[in-house]
């Protein structure tokens, strides 16, 4: 039994999070039933990750990686092969699609299959503008200087 939740109450007190709750939503809506192949998420340093897929028996043209709109799609379809002499067909090689949502600016950085493993490295790369910046605080000693002269200028008028 698949447990769900009710996020109303976090909308009547949270500005600005909707694509948060509708992530969480969709989360609980689309888990598969089937999480073949498996695959592991690690986190590989600070702004790094690194998600591995099983995939033995793919080759490099029978698997395809999209990124769009924070959507990582990871899609495997092999090829027909010929179901004669095989005594235990065992390795699964049935067609697999796995959908990851990142989050704002991550970015895939590269992929690499290898010993039936697929690696696709990622990295989060916040830009300047969104980084945390200091702020100096300057007094303003040329206001307090300019105004006294200012009212001797008028006094003298």
């Amino acid at each position: 039994m698949a447990t769900s939740y009710d996020y109303a109450p976090l909308y009547r007190s949270s500005v600005g999070f909707d694509r948060v709750f509708n992530l969480l939503e969709n989360a609980q809506r689309a888990r598969s039933i089937s999480d073949w192949p498996p695959y592991d998420i690690v986190k590989t340093g600070d702004d790094t990750y690194r998600i591995s897929i099983a995939v033995a028996g793919f080759t490099h043209d029978e698997l395809d990686i999209t990124f769009q709109s924070n959507l990582l799609t990871v899609t495997g379809k092999k090829q027909e092969a010929a179901a004669e002499g095989y005594l235990h067909r065992g390795i699964a090689g049935r067609p697999f699609e796995h959908r990851f949502e990142l989050a704002d600016h991550v970015r895939v950085n590269g992929a690499d299959l290898s010993n039936g493993l697929l690696s696709i490295d990622l990295v989060r790369e916040i830009p300047e503008a969104l980084k945390p910046r200091k702020i100096s605080i300057e007094s303003a000693p040329g206001l307090m200087s300019a105004a006294p002269a200012q009212i001797e200028e008028h006094k003298a008028a």
